[in-house]
């Protein structure tokens, strides 16, 4: 349902607003060098302040020159972390530097279709905060993978109290506000997906269809998926202590039953031959869960120690910005 008419402040927002497009970029040089001319180019139509900003994580191909040499043609910055921080990092990083009235986040492979980004300007337009967009077909996905993201969003949005979309990603456009909602959380452990959510604010769906990649294959592998989803559930729910607590006492209540039963036996028809088989099976069981159980309390005792820490979440090893090349060519021209 469009609940434009309740958003008070469309008619308040600029027509073409200052605009900062985040690029996260991971091993993306080849993508990079068509991408950047392109959308510099398609963000004019909405912004006379347009500023491309490249977080290089840690990338061991030429990322970090070729976005460098750019930024004498392109408005164009690049932030290069000193290593491979994680594209949740650099994100946050991208968020942190941002300055524009709005923030466009997008991935460095061209996989996400320019002409979605007129429907995120006419959305936040209207009075939306937050516009992001949603995958309109996962076939390129295997079904197993597709179910899997299912279940783990739909388990994770009851148990969290957050409404996360399984097919939304990272597109998504950001109004000021957001930015600053963003940058006030200050956890190490990160899902973004899900701190977007968290933040709230007025938000529209749009859908599109995923483009291929330039060129290149995707970094993202089933261990960092299943990283971030771990990270997802110690972050935003306590679902699972609180299962594990409810099974330790079944557990705990059918141990009593049995050891009730046992004695009874024992009343009634006397002490029979021991049964090792079960003692050792109940010990087993018993042991497993335990195993198990502590596992969990570990996995949340690792992220407060993380947290303790307070390590910072990214170090940028260096920033070139096209203002800067700017000021430089106007201090030769004053000389």
């Amino acid at each position: 349902m469009d609940n434009t008419q309740h958003l008070p402040e469309a008619d308040s927002r600029p027509k073409r607003p200052s605009l900062t497009c985040i690029l996260p970029a991971f091993n993306e040089a080849e993508n990079l060098r068509h991408l950047i001319p392109e959308l510099s180019q398609y963000l004019q139509k909405f912004s006379d302040e347009i500023e491309l900003l490249v977080v290089d994580d840690g990338s061991q191909d030429n990322t970090a020159a070729l976005v460098s040499a750019l930024t004498h043609e392109y408005p164009v910055t690049l932030l290069q972390l000193s290593r491979n921080f994680g594209k949740e990092a650099a994100l946050s990083a991208g968020i942190d530097h941002a300055d524009g009235d709005v923030v466009l986040l997008m991935d460095s492979d061209g996989q996400h279709p320019l002409a979605v980004v007129d429907q995120f300007f006419h959305h936040w337009h209207r009075g939306w905060d937050m516009v992001y967009g949603v995958r309109e077909d996962r076939s390129d996905e295997s079904h197993a993978k597709r179910h899997l993201t299912n279940l783990f969003y739909k388990i994770l949005s009851r148990s969290a109290e957050i409404d996360i979309h399984p097919d939304a990603g990272d597109f998504r456009l950001l109004d000021r506000k957001v930015v600053q909602a963003l940058r006030q959380l200050p956890e190490r452990s990160r899902m973004m997906k899900g701190l977007y959510a968290w933040v709230g604010f007025p938000s529209k769906a749009v859908t599109f269809q995923v483009a291929p990649r330039m060129g290149g294959s995707t970094n993202f592998r089933l261990r960092h998926l299943s990283s971030l989803a771990l990270t997802g559930f110690t972050s935003f729910s306590s679902a699972p202590l609180r299962i594990w607590m409810l099974i330790g006492a079944g557990v705990s209540v059918l141990s009593v039953l049995y050891a009730f039963i046992i004695v009874l036996r024992t009343l009634i028809f006397g002490s029979d031959v021991p049964g090792w088989p079960t003692i050792a099976a109940g010990i087993a069981f018993l042991g497993g869960i335990q195993l198990f159980s502590v596992g969990i309390l570990g996995e949340y005792i690792a992220r407060i120690f993380s947290e303790v820490k307070a390590r910072p979440l990214y170090l940028v090893g260096r920033q070139v910005s096209f203002r800067d090349r700017a000021e430089t060519r106007d201090n030769s021209d004053d000389a």
